[in-house]
């Protein structure tokens, strides 16, 4: 997609409607640095006043987030996602991990009568990235690929509502599902997600949904135990 010049209207609303195309797009992805203000200058064609406005509208809106001395990241690929966040920061995992049971429990029956073949790849690429990264000392890695995992069941169901809602949900509450997540190294919970993508290739929306039930149970075991 990438920036192009602004020629007209109100310069920092044009180039606030380009950033955040480009964030809700995923070509700038939540947590990335957005490039540095000159090549942002050079690319758009406008002063540094109208990107530092443009700039502090989304960091108004939570779509973007300042470090100082460090520059600027994307924060949330969404209006939703930055409202979800906001409120993640006031909530337990106990709270978070029900609402994730509520969502991918019918997510992964769901999933499992409208999956399609590209569905099932990438369900199935997502589960053995998970598995390699659980084996990494990098717990970032681990999480984001649990994450991916949880994308990709979502997106087989083919509700577009459920996707964005879910991308939101993932963004705000990534803190919280990494402290849940990243205590599941034992392999033995393993099972749990690979038996979720062969319940969905196989197209067992019962299975599916035992199998989400049997990863959420071990999940809801290591927030009882951290109370």
């Amino acid at each position: 997609m990438g920036l192009t010049a602004v020629r007209a209207g109100r310069l920092s609303d044009e180039v606030m409607v380009q950033m955040e195309a480009l964030i809700s797009s995923g070509e700038w992805p939540v947590g990335a640095k957005i490039p540095p203000e000159p090549e942002l200058v050079a690319a758009l064609g406008v002063g540094r006043n109208t990107v530092r406005e443009a700039v502090r509208a989304l960091e108004h809106a939570g779509l973007l987030e300042p470090r100082r001395g460090d520059g600027t990241y994307v924060r949330a690929s969404s209006d939703l996602g930055a409202a979800l966040l906001r409120r993640a920061r006031r909530t337990t995992a106990a709270h978070v991990l029900a609402v994730r049971a509520s969502l991918e429990r019918d997510a992964a029956a769901a999933a499992a009568v409208h999956r399609t073949p590209e569905d099932v790849v990438a369900i199935r690429e997502a589960a053995a990235a998970r598995r390699a990264a659980c084996e990494a000392p990098d717990r970032t890695r681990f999480v984001d690929a649990d994450v991916a995992f949880h994308r990709a069941v979502v997106a087989a169901t083919g509700n577009p509502v459920l996707v964005d809602l879910y991308a939101g949900l993932t963004e705000a509450l990534q803190r919280s599902v990494s402290e849940i997540d990243q205590q599941d190294d034992d392999p033995a919970a393993f099972p749990g997600h690979d038996e979720l993508a062969d319940a969905i290739a196989a197209g067992d929306a019962d299975a599916a949904r035992a199998a989400a039930d049997r990863y959420l149970a071990a999940a809801r075991t290591i927030v009882e135990r951290e109370r």
